[in-house]
């Protein structure tokens, strides 16, 4: 008897508390969704009217046109060539030096710098990490100025400005962030998988096609995603690099919003974005799908 009226007695307490209203719940939400309405929607808003929109405010499809022009075309295609690139062999090196870190102690000393270094050359870009580069192996870099003795070993003065020169720059923090966004996906694999693989008869070979490569191959070509949309995207460090070309989308679009002499530019820039969201919006779909098919293995 006693246990029912206790155990009656707290099921009348909690009974006796308010029920928050579903409204009232939903106000924790409330900063989320303001914060990606001024910092996402309201700018996408703006970028596909201003799109359309000449500088009095008349609907124009100047901006439409210019983007579809053959030269506006050459440079999404050297954008999307130069993301790809730099996409790839991020992908490829970041993966291999992700696997060699999960195969190290996770406490190890060694581990736990070599990721401490990547999450920081991950975020190193813009113009102090152009300006680096420019010190090191510019004209009149340190290594230029120590090979100069050397005319076959001295880089070539212009190498920077050119696009090889714009897609060695963005290797440097493509590669580490491929680590850290791979690393934890390669630490999923379970070495049962492998000692099952063995026990059945099977080679290293079929391990890591039949096993280990279809549960990755979603999160690499995600991690592939994710390199080339940060690399179309990227503007300082391309802008630092070239500064008297636009052969990248974002540096076209700093140059149209800078024009003075053709005010019809304002729409053009803005198509230009356009363009970029549409380009980003679709790789960030795909990647959404990846790593939902990859998420089945990360229990």
């Amino acid at each position: 008897m006693t246990a029912v009226t206790t155990t009656t007695g707290r099921d009348a307490v909690h009974a006796s508390r308010p029920v928050l209203p579903g409204a009232v719940n939903a106000l924790g939400t409330v900063p989320f969704f303001a914060y990606t309405a001024v910092f996402l929607v309201l700018p996408t808003v703006l970028v596909v009217v201003g799109a359309f929109q000449a500088r009095n405010g008349a609907f124009t499809l100047n901006g439409i046109s210019q983007l579809l022009s053959p030269r506006t075309v050459d440079i999404f295609t050297t954008s999307l060539w130069i993301s790809a690139l730099t996409g790839l062999v991020g992908t490829v090196a970041g993966g291999v030096i992700a696997y060699a870190l999960s195969l190290s102690p996770e406490g190890s000393l060694g581990r736990r710098v070599m990721v401490a270094l990547m999450s920081v050359t991950a975020q190193f870009g813009g113009v102090m990490l152009s300006f680096a580069f420019i010190a090191t192996i510019g004209i009149n870099g340190l290594v230029t100025r120590l090979l100069a003795p050397f005319p076959a070993l001295t880089p070539d003065p212009g190498f920077l400005s050119s696009l090889s020169g714009v897609a060695l720059v963005y290797c440097y923090f493509q590669i580490p962030l491929m680590v850290i966004v791979f690393l934890p996906a390669v630490e999923g694999l379970r070495p049962q998988w492998r000692e099952a693989t063995e026990n059945l008869g099977g080679t290293s070979w079929t391990y890591w096609t039949r096993v280990a490569g279809p549960i990755l191959l979603p999160s690499l070509l995600g991690s592939f995603l994710l390199l080339f949309a940060n690399a179309f995207s990227a503007f300082a460090t391309a802008a630092a690099l070239i500064s008297q070309q636009s052969v990248l989308v974002p540096l076209e679009i700093e140059s149209a919003l800078r024009n003075e002499n053709d005010l019809g530019m304002d729409a053009y820039a803005q198509a230009l974005a356009l363009g970029m969201i549409l380009v980003v919006a679709i790789v960030m779909a795909l990647y959404a799908a990846l790593m939902k098919r990859a998420a089945r293995w990360a229990a």
